[in-house]
């Protein structure tokens, strides 16, 4: 299949298209399709699975209708308690489901906006609250996630915890998240959604997401207007 042609910084899908994508996608919650991606340690695990349907590439999505932040609480990467819904209100939030021994999109995402968050002004960065939730609790300890985040930036939020309660909270919000299946070789496949999914800090809901392939640039162009709270 042809890869998806890259849009322009900080593009929108317009009502029409926003339209197709809902009809075609298969969500509990969001009018947005999935891309799911099975990462493991073998170059066939690694390819991107086969969706019900595929999200356009590199693009900002406008909900029509905004998702609740949902009611998680998990393990930090300092071993500390965190409630989700507590600890980010109000603040602009970005959040990923991944997990650290993901060969491709899960840290070519995470440098994506790390590299966007570093060209805000300071005030503006400490605004912003960056949450990475692993898919892969059994190997993603706290220690591991703190070490694999600090690569990135140090104020990222590493979250590892109950499996079940991390795919509920992904599928509330229309990410796909499987568990995880060891091979017979030892290597794993880890199934999750390549979405963010971004708090606004004007209600702590979900009105738009990113697609997986979103470039710096585009992270750049749309976070002034996210952490001011723009609808």
């Amino acid at each position: 299949m042809p890869a998806p042609s890259r849009p322009t910084a900080g593009a929108r899908t317009t009502a029409a298209a926003r339209l197709a994508v809902a009809a075609a996608a298969v969500s509990l919650t969001a009018a947005v399709s999935l891309t799911a991606a099975a990462c493991g340690g073998t170059p066939s695990a690694s390819r991107p699975a086969a969706a019900a349907a595929s999200s356009p590439s590199g693009s900002a999505i406008r909900l029509d209708r905004p998702l609740p932040k949902p009611d998680l609480t998990l393990t930090d990467d300092q071993g500390r308690s965190f409630d989700l819904v507590e600890r980010t209100a109000g603040h602009p939030v970005l959040m990923y489901f991944g997990y650290t021994h993901c060969p491709d999109v899960c840290p070519t995402t995470m440098a994506d906006i790390a590299n966007a968050v570093k060209k805000l002004p300071e005030a503006e960065q400490r605004k912003l609250r960056v949450i990475f939730v692993t898919t892969d609790p059994a190997r993603d300890t706290p220690k591991r996630l703190h070490a694999w985040l600090a690569a990135f930036d140090s104020r990222f939020v590493g979250l590892s915890g109950d499996f079940g309660a991390i795919q509920k909270a992904a599928r509330g919000l229309g990410i796909a998240v499987e568990k995880p299946e060891k091979n017979p070789d030892g290597s794993y496949d880890v199934t999750h959604g390549a979405q963010v999914v971004v708090f606004s800090p004007s209600d702590d809901k979900v009105h738009m997401l990113f697609t997986s392939g979103t470039s710096t640039a585009q992270y750049s162009a749309e976070l002034p207007e996210i952490i001011e709270g723009a609808p």
